[in-house]
């Protein structure tokens, strides 16, 4: 059997972050989960080892974290990365730059009193090993202005920057250096299935405020995207798989909606089904 290469999946939540980001990837095929219909687009990114699978997801937090659930636990990928878009927070940062999340902040958590209302924070800290592989990524990227800072996530979009929902971020989460939609969902989710790192990487495309129309039509998304998913090419450049990791042991083969996996002397049956005996032997016996 010929090797497999280990998979990272990167998702996106509009169709022009995914357009951005599926223009790095090559020798691209449409994969679907038999059960849940659940498309992924799966290819190679040159000149690494992943094999990369590419879902939009659609908007909002919720959605996102039920999504990235569904794909975790039907390619069990070695990392995630949500690429796309965001507001900025912060005077300093602006159209085109790029945010990497070290923290994804949901933003709505807490509990309205007589006093007003008491913010619960709720975050998930990005994988060390992908911050890591950012930070040194960037350093040769003159074309892009990266900021390593918290992100806000939550279920709104942030055209005031006067807004109760502005002044809300400033009181509670005055670290965050960008507001999207989904990113504190995917995190959860790749936080709970204990197996994938996640990173969030956004591309700024306007400043949160009244001229955020304007900055839209003007191209700024398309902007931010392309930085974005420039971005997220160059982590999966510097990260590198596990030892000894390949798609027999991490994930199921291209087309098999999650059955059963034949890798080695190894038979994997997560996510299958079969009836009757099984026999095996094991190692070293007859």
């Amino acid at each position: 059997m010929p090797e497999t290469k280990p998979t990272v999946v990167v998702l996106t939540a509009l169709a022009l972050e995914y357009a951005a980001v599926r223009a790095h990837i090559t020798d691209r095929e449409e994969d679907v989960h038999p059960e849940d219909g659940t498309r992924v687009e799966i290819g190679r990114l040159d000149g690494t080892p992943w094999r990369v699978a590419l879902a939009e997801l659609g908007e909002g937090v919720d959605n996102a974290a039920a999504m990235t659930t569904q794909i975790i636990n039907w390619l069990r990928p070695q990392a995630v990365l949500f690429v796309g878009i965001a507001g900025s927070l912060k005077d300093d940062i602006v159209v085109g730059d790029v945010v990497v999340g070290t923290k994804a902040y949901a933003v709505h958590g807490g509990k309205w009193t007589p006093q007003g209302f008491l913010s619960r924070p709720e975050a998930w800290r990005a994988s060390n090993a992908l911050v890591q592989a950012a930070r040194s990524a960037v350093r040769d990227m003159t074309d892009v202005r990266p900021h390593f800072k918290p992100i806000a996530s939550g279920d709104v979009v942030l055209a005031d920057a006067e807004s109760q929902i502005a002044q809300h971020l400033r009181e509670h989460y005055n670290d965050a250096a960008a507001i999207e939609m989904e990113g504190s969902g995917a995190a959860h989710a790749a936080h709970l299935s204990g197996q994938s790192p996640a990173l969030v990487i956004r591309g700024i495309s306007d400043l949160a405020d009244g001229d955020k129309a304007d900055a839209d039509a003007g191209g700024s998304q398309e902007l931010a995207a392309a930085q974005a998913a420039k971005v997220a090419v160059a982590v999966l450049r510097k990260h590198r798989p596990r030892a000894g990791s390949s798609d027999a042991q991490e994930g199921p083969q291209r087309g098999s909606g999650g059955g059963d996996t034949y890798g080695g002397d190894h038979i994997d049956f997560r996510g299958g089904t079969f009836h009757g005996p099984v026999v095996g032997k094991q190692a070293g016996k007859p």
